[in-house]
Parts: structure tokens; C-alpha cells; sequence
């Protein structure tokens, strides 16, 4: 089926940050599969994990104990405010799992009969029908109504109508359940999270029972220069997902939650992929091989050389872009309200360049490299870059 707009080009191999097509041209890869693939292509953590655990045992059912659901599982919790994992195959799937995990807490903890839950503007959190209905961009709910009831909209960063929207719905009787945010907007644009704002979130959230959702998909597992983007935030979610770099390409995703919102029973949800021995012995090898490797002060230090190259691009074409943003490796280069040319624009011109980036909307060229990345790598990504650019502009 036509559902994606492809780009003319068939990609057949990768080492580290590097793609090779059909033809054999090289590429920079600063897209790492959309923020996925954690240490970038053939890393030997990887091919260990997968070879091992293929000729192990690669899948069962959850009707049985897997003891590498359990390791991963208590790694997570480990390293995170987590106490408990559910196992899923993606980010919209482990979003729609915090969806119904909320729904059920307001009803049986706090007797909330239509149960609503507050999303930004601006936001993404899969294409199931009840995650783009949550997703706050009417683009991609169009042609898919009815959605999904009990969700409503509010500015992403603007407390004062976030807390209005609050007072409004709950008037007599509380109706608001959740509030789900991403740490950072990354479809949105590459559109980082304030640091108060989220701690007011944290605390309208502790005053008033509504559970505090975040969508760590993109941001999650070392993305930010952190293990996880709440960190940024000096919060603590009551629930969060996490899929994309989580497998490092292998698909998984999880929905994690703490133990006072832990509201599920037997029979409640599932999944027949979700968390088998294959997927979770290689994403338990992505995670340990991210602390071993040090790759956290890696995304740290190479962010901040990206991010600095982006900006003397943007001071050398005011006239295209007001300027760069982003936390560790996910970053974006804004373009210009009035700008003469669309991020889908210089994607292009890179890829001519050897350099593969990603918009993030029409105004917003988002660059997230696997986390492996080096400074030699974010430079020549840099040049090529501005190269293109250039070539626009020319």
C-alpha cells in the first residue's frame, strides 16, 4: 500500500553511522531509523545478542514465565522511577497500553465514569486509533473519524491553560484522568520541554490525583543525553513508554508504570509479541551495552558540538532560519515562519550530499544520529549540511 512518501533511495547495509545504498553510495545516517537505532548499524553487542538468543529460544507465550522479560524488566525499574513493565511491539502500542491503564485507575481508584485525558497541541503518539486521536495534529486524524472519545487539547509549555482546562472539565465532579506529554515534542518539531512548567504539571498532578503520563518514545533510553527525557525535567512520571531506541532496531516497546497506579488484573490486556525472549534478550544487551559504553556522556558532548555547528548555520542564513534546539542527539534547525523553502526542501539536498537527516514538520530539519556517533561524524554531517543548504539557496 502507498502509505508512505518514499524517498528514491533503497538502502542495503550499515556499519556504525554509516549506510550504504543499492549502488553502493555511503550516506551519514542521521536518522538511525527515526531516533531508533541506539548504536547504529552492526554493532557486535548486537549481532552477539541476536545470534545467541535466536538459537536460545525466540518466542513463547506470555501464558509462560520468560526469564528475559523478567531481566529486562528488572533492568528498567533499576534505572528508572519504574516499578513495573508491560511489553508491547511498539510506541503506539505501549502508548495505548498507558491509555487503558489510566482509564481503569480513574475508574476503580477514584470513580470517574467518562474519564478524560489532557494532550498538547502539537503532539505525537502513534497511529492506532486511540493514539492519533491523543496526537494533537488534526492532519493526521483527518478522514479517520469517529476517534476516539475522552481526549482533549491544550498549548504544549502554557501552565495557565493547561490548569484552566483542568478546572473547566472537572467543574463539580472530577472527569480529568491523565495528562500525557512528551518531555519533548519530537514530530512536533523538535520542541523541548519547560523545566517549570512540567514541575507545575508534576504538582497540579500530586494535588489532585490525575496521573502524570509521558511519552518517552522518542526521547527514552539515552536519547537526550540522559537514560530518559523526565530527567531533563526534575519530575518524575507516574507512567511512561518506551519503544524506538529501547531495541536499537529490533522492535519493542514497553509501558512502564509505579506500583500505586499498577491497576491491572489478569485478562486486562496483552499482547502475543510482546516481551518474548528475542526481543527482550537484544534490548537488555542495547541498555547495558548504552551504561558500559558510556555512550550517555557520548550524546552529551556530541550533542552539544551539533548543536553548535547548527547554530552558526542558522547565523550564517538568517534568512532562512531563526535558530536550533534540542536536547543530547535529537536536535532540530528551525526554519523561518516566512521562509522561501520547506524542511522536505533541504532533506533532499542533503541526501544529494551523502547525508541523511529527517523534517519534523515543514519548518523543522531534525538530525538524531545513533548514539554512537563521532565528533569527526558530526562534522562532516555539519559541512554537508551546510552544503546543502547552500545549494538550496543557490
Amino acid at each position: 500500500m502507498k502509505t508512505y512518501g518514499r524517498f528514491p533511495l533503497a538502502l542495503e547495509r550499515g556499519q556504525g553511522s554509516r549506510v550504504w545504498d543499492t549502488d553502493g553510495r555511503e550516506y551519514l545516517d542521521f536518522v538511525a531509523g527515526i531516533a531508533t537505532c541506539t548504536l547504529g548499524h552492526g554493532h557486535p553487542v548486537m549481532v552477539e545478542a541476536v545470534t545467541q538468543q535466536i538459537q536460545k529460544l525466540h518466542h513463547v507465550s506470555n501464558l509462560y514465565y520468560i526469564p528475559e522479560q523478567g531481566e529486562l524488566a528488572h533492568w528498567l525499574t533499576q534505572h528508572s522511577c519504574a516499578d513495573k513493565a508491560f511489553f508491547c511491539n511498539s510506541g503506539a502500542e505501549a502508548n495505548e497500553a498507558a491509555i487503558k491503564l489510566a482509564r481503569k485507575y480513574a475508574h476503580v481508584k477514584r470513580d470517574i465514569e467518562f474519564p478524560i485525558i489532557l494532550t498538547a497541541n502539537a503532539s505525537f503518539h502513534g497511529r492506532t486509533l486511540a493514539t492519533v486521536t491523543a496526537t494533537g495534529q488534526p492532519k493526521y486524524q483527518k478522514n479517520f473519524n469517529p476517534l476516539v472519545p475522552g481526549f482533549h487539547y491544550v498549548p504544549y509549555n502554557d501552565f495557565a491553560a493547561l490548569q484552566a482546562a483542568v478546572a473547566e472539565l472537572d467543574g463539580d465532579r472530577p472527569q480529568v484522568a491523565a495528562i500525557l506529554l512528551e518531555p519533548l515534542q519530537g514530530e512536533g518539531g523538535v520542541n523541548p520541554g519547560d523545566r517549570e512548567y512540567f514541575q507545575q504539571v508534576r504538582q497540579l498532578c500530586d494535588d489532585t490525583g490525575i496521573l502524570l503520563i509521558l511519552d518517552e518514545v522518542q526521547v527514552g533510553v539515552g536519547r537526550t543525553g540522559k537514560l530518559w527525557g523526565y530527567e531533563n525535567l526534575g519530575i518524575e512520571p507516574d507512567i511512561f513508554s518506551s519503544a524506538k531506541g529501547l531495541g536499537g532496531g529490533i522492535p519493542i516497546g514497553a509501558m512502564l508504570c509505579k506500583a500505586h497506579c499498577d491497576v491491572f488484573e489478569p485478562g486486562d490486556h496483552a499482547s502475543t509479541f510482546g516481551g518474548n525472549p528475542f526481543v527482550c534478550g537484544v534490548a537488555l544487551a542495547v541498555c547495558q551495552a548504552l551504561m558500559r559504553e558510556r555512550l550517555l556522556e557520548n550524546v552529551q558532548a556530541r550533542g552539544e558540538e551539533l548543536r553548535a555547528g547548527l547554530a552558526a548555520i542558522a547565523q550564517a542564513y538568517p534568512q532562512l532560519f531563526s535558530g536550533a534546539r534540542g536536547w543530547g542527539l535529537i536536535n532540530g534547525l528551525v526554519l523561518q515562519p516566512d521562509a522561501s523553502v520547506k524542511s522536505i526542501d533541504i532533506v533532499k539536498a542533503a541526501m544529494e550530499q551523502g547525508l541523511l537527516v529527517v523534517p519534523a514538520g515543514p519548518s523543522v530539519v531534525r538530525l538524531v544520529p545513533p548514539l554512537v556517533v563521532t565528533a569527526d561524524e558530526v562534522q562532516t554531517a555539519l559541512a554537508r549540511l551546510k552544503q546543502a543548504i547552500q545549494d538550496v539557496v543557490d
